[in-house]
Order: structure tokens, then C-alpha cells, then sequence
């Protein structure tokens, strides 16, 4: 589980075949890799992946073939910066949302207007995913746990500080980059009970 709360940019150091169609990505990190060890999570944009291998301040992660196909992940060159953010700790403030490294879909950056030190974002996505989402409800965009000001039917928006512009990769981002997304998970389960009262038949009397 996470916060949303980025503690780091890191950067892609490598990127090596794994097998047919994974890729063991090589990150180089200051601040997560103080404390890593083999085993631990790391939301990476996002999605949480697991430390295979600890080099000082480069760590290994798996991507399988369902993993580069459904995130940005995939996208990635060496060079390229990412997110990083480790497990919540228990007994640690929940700065942000839950977040659970897990990616509904990939979205795209379809208009960005700034104004002064900040900047207003709208991203295009499916549209099964937007009745998951509200006005001042949370998304995490790339693991950035922000808060959605519209939603529409195919895209939502959201401003962004300028702290979050500095400190995270979205300062980075321009129309027609991808980027991840994941709904709030108690979006996903008031959805799921909705739809189960719309389709259960009354109890016979």
C-alpha cells in the first residue's frame, strides 16, 4: 500500500531482456534505496514492483509482459525519469490517498495550460474508468496522489502546484505523453456495490 506521496525521482539506469518478452529494470535512487532490501515494494510511476537485486543506490525490478503492456513502464529508454515511492509504513501519516501500485490503464496528457508557477492538466481516458472518479475525489496520476477538479465523460483534470511540478515527473510531462492511472480503491468498491443492487432481483415474498 502507498500514499501517493512521491519521495524521490529516480533515474533508468538499464534496461535488459528478461526472458521473451520481460525487461529487468536497473533504477538509480538516492533516497528508497537507503533502507531497500530484496523482497521490499516500490511504486515505480505507480505501479508497484518488487526488488530483485541492490547494487548501493542501483535496484533491479521485474517487469512482466502484462506490467509493459498496461503502464508506461514499457515506454521507458534509459535516461528516463520515474517516480519513486516506498510502502506506507504502519504507524505512518497518510499524507495523501490509498494507493494500491496497482494500474487501472494508461492515460493520456491531452491539454496543459500553465499560468504562473502552476498548471492545469486534462487527460483523456476510458470512459468505464470516470464513473470511478468525482470532482475533489483522489486519483494518483503516474503515483502522485492529486485531486480531480472536473470530470467529463472521457477525460478528467487536475491543477498541480508548484512543488509537484518540481518534485515529481508531471513538471515534465506534455500533450501526448502517457502516463498511469489508478482510480481511488473506494471508488472502485462504491461501484461494485452499485452495480450488484442494480441487478439483483427483489426476494421472492
Amino acid at each position: 500500500m502507498f500514499t501517493g506521496l512521491i519521495e524521490e525521482v529516480g533515474t533508468i539506469a538499464a534496461l535488459t531482456a528478461d526472458g521473451c518478452s520481460a525487461k529487468l529494470l536497473t533504477i538509480e535512487a538516492r533516497i528508497v534505496s537507503e533502507d531497500a532490501r530484496i523482497g521490499a515494494s516500490i511504486a515505480i510511476n505507480g505501479c508497484c514492483l518488487t526488488i530483485v537485486g541492490i547494487d548501493a543506490r542501483k535496484l533491479d525490478f521485474q517487469a512482466g509482459s502484462e506490467t509493459l503492456s498496461r503502464t508506461n513502464l514499457g515506454q521507458l529508454v534509459v535516461g528516463d525519469a520515474v517516480n519513486l515511492e516506498r510502502a506506507v509504513a504502519a504507524g505512518d501519516r497518510l499524507g495523501g490517498h490509498f494507493v494500491s501500485g496497482h494500474i487501472d490503464a494508461i492515460a493520456t496528457v491531452i491539454d496543459r495550460t500553465n499560468a504562473d508557477a502552476w498548471s492545469t492538466f486534462w487527460f483523456s481516458v476510458p470512459g468505464s474508468l470516470t464513473r470511478q472518479m468525482a470532482s475533489k475525489g483522489s486519483i494518483a496520476v503516474d503515483g502522485v496522489s492529486l485531486t480531480v477538479v472536473e470530470v467529463e465523460s472521457d477525460r478528467f483534470s487536475v491543477a498541480l502546484i508548484p512543488h509537484t511540478l518540481a518534485e515529481t515527473t508531471l513538471g515534465q510531462r506534455q500533450i501526448g505523453e502517457a502516463v498511469n492511472v489508478e482510480t481511488d480503491i473506494l471508488a472502485k468498491y462504491v461501484q461494485q456495490q452499485v452495480e450488484q443492487q442494480k441487478v439483483q432481483k427483489p426476494a421472492d415474498v
